[in-house]
């Protein structure tokens, strides 16, 4: 009994070790690609303009002297590499420097912004992934039915659909023709159901979550449905109704297992991807998240901005990525790590 332990214990000792090199290897591939997207977008952004001619046509009347200053201020008066390398130690250091639109620092506007944006994206997340699931598993059991094929003709329209669209189409009979919900922000002055907030920022939620579930489940029930038919015919899940087991306990032990792989990856790159945002949608309907200010600050040239969401963006999906890697291992039992 006690050497059952002892191998038992050896065994989950020799895994811990295993993945604990694998998420080192992968931190450490993590850092060149880090810095590569930051060589890339720096020198992209740079190509754009001249952030002093950007402020010259905003401010026609600015004196040279304040050109300079600011010159000097933003580190504009030093070679590009040089530029480059300030930016990036400020960047390890959490600076992410300061607007040109304002002079407000850019960790402060981030921080404003980002809630808005996690408390839209991961309703609508957490949503389409739940409901995803038992339609793709439904849609995969009867295949070319009349259900089947509903389902199959909505999820490609909302996959291949523009998001902005809906969004329209949404606000023009919610909102101007039915009077409903509101067609912009987050909250509302007055409070727009029975003069509750709580009940204001749902209403002001519905819509725009309405435009991601339905683009993010098109995707995830297309993916379900596609792995599920592959699947319920292999031999193991053949040999498991053979056995005796509950069709249930056949669907959802067994074949979503191996399945909801690709869901998965999906799932992370949206996790990744949730700080960014959905810019199309918050900016049709006006969300104060950080999706609608990236769109705001690309069209403005604010460059510190743009440059202080990409890279968290590009945090994010990394990380994002290594989380779903770690899930795989425990998700589907044929991986192994070396």
């Amino acid at each position: 009994m006690s050497s059952g332990r002892s191998i038992t214990r050896s065994f989950s000792s020799l895994l811990g070790s295993a993945m604990f090199r694998y998420i080192v290897r992968r931190l450490l591939y993590m850092i060149p690609v880090f810095l590569g997207i930051s060589i890339i977008s720096f020198f992209v952004m740079y190509a754009a303009g001249d952030p002093l001619s950007i402020i010259r046509i905003g401010k026609p009347d600015i004196t040279q002297e304040t050109i300079e200053s600011l010159k000097i201020y933003y580190g504009l008066d030093k070679p590009v590499p040089i530029q480059y390398l300030n930016w990036l130690t400020n960047l390890l250091q959490g600076n992410f420097g300061k607007s040109l639109r304002g002079g407000r620092p850019v960790n402060l506007l981030i921080g404003s912004w980002a809630w808005e944006t996690v408390k839209l994206q991961l309703i609508s997340i957490l949503l389409a992934f739940a409901i995803s699931i038992p339609i793709g598993i439904n849609s995969a059991k009867k295949q070319y039915s009349k259900q089947d094929v509903a389902v199959t003709s909505i999820s490609l329209f909302g996959v291949s659909m523009p998001t902005f669209w809906l969004g329209i189409i949404l606000i023009i009979i919610f909102s101007y023709q039915l009077g409903l919900l509101p067609s912009a922000g987050s909250r509302g002055a007055p409070y727009l159901w029975w003069d509750n907030p709580i009940l204001d920022q749902i209403a002001h939620l519905i819509m725009p979550v309405a435009v991601l579930v339905y683009v993010m489940l098109a995707q995830n029930i297309r993916l379900i449905r596609a792995n599920m038919l592959e699947i319920l015919r292999s031999d193991y899940v053949l040999a498991a109704r053979a056995s005796g087991l509950s069709e249930r306990k056949v669907i959802y032990k067994y074949a979503l297992r191996n399945a909801i792989g690709p869901v998965i990856t999906y799932l992370g790159i949206s996790l990744g991807m949730i700080i960014a945002g959905a810019p199309m949608t918050e900016y049709v309907f006006s969300w104060p998240g950080l999706g609608r200010r990236y769109v705001t600050a690309a069209m403005e040239l604010d460059f510190p901005v743009v440059m202080g969401i990409t890279m968290i963006i590009t945090m994010m999906t990394l990380i994002a990525n290594l989380m779903i890697d770690i899930a795989y291992v425990y998700i589907d039992p044929r991986i192994r790590l070396r």
